[in-house]
């Protein structure tokens, strides 16, 4: 895969998280909101794009970090494409308020809610990888976002939709980004070390 393709796949996938971000915010019902939201997650996965915290957790070099870079900025314009056309169609949705919440906790606390994600999508990741349900898909998503916890790409998304464009709202994001990376990677790097002998195929 050339860097063009990977930052195309990966501005793709920013795009279908926004699509994700835009029916979560459309329904009443956490339950059915966040059941409704994991279409992004699953076409991502089915589709072959690249999402950052899909694959920060498979990482195995240090010269793959660069790349992780062209796909979180990749995901970052998809998810500035989707809020900037959600706005322009006037679908009646809006994130202020949730962006408002998230910037209310703390550093720390949004970390470790960032990291227990991080766990959550590498699980999404790999269970799909081994067995093709993609149960294994819908559960994790739900999972992390009715217990709340910080999923960076996604709040790439809330936050272009508010026009949160501050160094604070950059900080959380940064600060999101890390705790996937370390809840993915650490979780993934464990599991592979000592919990099993066998890589995902999703490893990739």
């Amino acid at each position: 895969m050339t860097k063009l393709q990977m930052f195309v796949r990966a501005i793709y996938a920013g795009f279908m998280i926004g699509i994700g971000g835009i029916i979560y915010l459309s329904v009443d019902n956490r339950i059915v909101a966040s059941m409704l939201f994991s279409f992004g997650l699953s076409t991502i996965v089915v589709q072959g794009f690249n999402l950052y915290t899909g694959k920060i957790g498979f990482v195995k070099a240090w010269k793959e970090l660069p790349d992780m870079l062209l796909i979180m900025a990749g995901n970052y314009a998809g998810t500035f494409v989707a809020a900037m056309l959600a706005k322009a169609a006037h679908i009646n949705v809006s994130s202020v308020e949730m962006v408002h919440n998230k910037m209310d906790n703390t550093l720390l606390n949004v970390f470790f809610l960032s990291v227990f994600c991080g766990v959550m999508m590498y699980l999404a990741i790999d269970n799909y990888g081994r067995t093709k349900n993609i149960i294994f898909v819908i559960a994790p998503v739900m999972i992390f976002i009715l217990s709340g916890f910080e999923h960076s790409v996604a709040n790439m998304f809330y936050f272009n939709l508010a026009e949160a464009f501050s160094l604070q709202a950059l900080l959380y994001i940064l600060v999101m980004v890390a705790g996937n990376g370390v809840g993915a990677w650490i979780f993934g790097f464990w599991l592979q070390r000592f919990g099993r002998g066998q890589e995902s195929p999703c490893g990739e």
